[in-house]
């Protein structure tokens, strides 16, 4: 929500950290689900036309800076693969500290562009098969990119690589919040399966957590960027491919939420393999813990919303494929079990 306390914060940061002859000229909240994320424009004083547009990425106040709420640890990460040519926002402005706006923040360069919310998408999107076909495929290729950017050269420093069973507990503590106490036995039965059958030797480097095309900006039909980094850190690319095809997956959805025109699951995987010039015969293990995780974090977000605490009615729909999302996870586990795959 905009505040008339943001409002000046803002004015007085543009003036001082942009440009003196700068003013606001707009701010609005953003059209996504990214929390505390708003869209400014800056106009030099006397002129009509906008000198500037910008993202203003913000913490929520009063809460522990960690994981997707330490918006400050985007900053290295994106200046970095902006540097080495990925289509990610540049990031003029950002800092831990917290006097401008009483949080740490994150201020990008704002790119051209509309996300594509697979499920419900912009009525700007053209929704024919031929039309979106091409959105998903830019979506698979720039993955290639991301997963083969050199992040020990870069970012040594910005953070360990997570073990791959830490990555699987981790949601423990999130799906317990589920409303629905049947979500939580599903939940328990497929992490019991992901940690009985953890692959190993797949690559590790930068993953983005949530790799879809919700998450892409396109402009005339050309990918344009790639968007909120909040759950990003190092550790199992894979990961990432697999959020991808479990987006894509019917098997996950009802038929009143479904994905627009999804290529499948296999040529998903097609594709980034060829682009990747390699075979990963783990890629289904890391479909179903796409799902899992999903369905871990809208265990958590239908409480919040139904309880008022986070007001978001997207999770209304999602709420209807949770259990759905999990059973997928666990049939591509046995089905994998029953193939006997290492």
């Amino acid at each position: 929500m905009i505040t008339a306390e943001l409002r000046a914060s803002l004015a007085a940061f543009i003036q001082a950290e942009i440009g003196a002859e700068l003013a606001l000229a707009d701010v609005q909240d953003s059209d996504g689900h990214a929390g505390l994320t708003f869209l400014f424009e800056t106009r030099r004083r006397g002129e009509s036309n906008n000198a500037g547009r910008y993202v203003l990425k913000l913490p929520p106040k009063g809460v522990a800076r960690r994981g997707n709420t330490d918006v400050y640890r985007q900053a290295p990460l994106l200046r970095a693969m902006h540097a080495a040519g990925l289509p990610v926002p540049s990031v003029p402005y950002a800092s831990e500290n917290e006097d401008w706006f009483g949080v740490p923040y994150l201020v990008m360069d704002r790119l051209p562009g509309r996300v594509f919310f697979v499920w419900d998408p912009d009525p700007a999107f053209d929704r024919t098969p031929a039309a979106v076909a091409p959105l998903w495929r830019q979506c698979v290729e720039a993955l290639v990119d991301f997963h083969e950017f050199d992040w020990q050269a870069h970012l040594s420093e910005w953070q360990a690589p997570e073990p791959l069973h830490e990555q699987v507990t981790r949601w423990q503590k999130i799906y317990l919040h589920a409303p629905e106490p049947h979500w939580i036995d599903q939940a328990r039965e497929v992490e019991r399966l992901l940690l009985a059958s953890l692959p190993v030797g797949t690559p590790v480097g930068i993953f983005h957590g949530d790799y879809q095309p919700g998450n892409m900006l396109y402009e005339n039909g050309q990918l344009t960027g790639v968007i909120d980094w909040e759950l990003s850190g190092i550790g199992a690319q894979l990961l990432d491919i697999g959020w991808l095809m479990m987006a894509a997956d019917p098997l996950n959805w009802v038929p009143q939420w479904q994905p627009v025109h999804p290529p499948t699951p296999t040529e998903i995987q097609a594709i980034y393999e060829s682009g990747r010039g390699q075979h990963y015969p783990d890629i289904p293990w890391y479909q179903a813990f796409a799902g899992y995780r999903l369905a871990s974090i809208g265990c958590l977000n239908v409480k919040l919303h139904r309880k008022g605490q986070r007001h978001d009615p997207i999770w209304e729909n999602m709420a209807l494929c949770l259990s759905r999302m999990f059973e997928r996870a666990r049939c591509l586990l046995v089905e994998r079990d029953l193939n006997g795959a290492a």
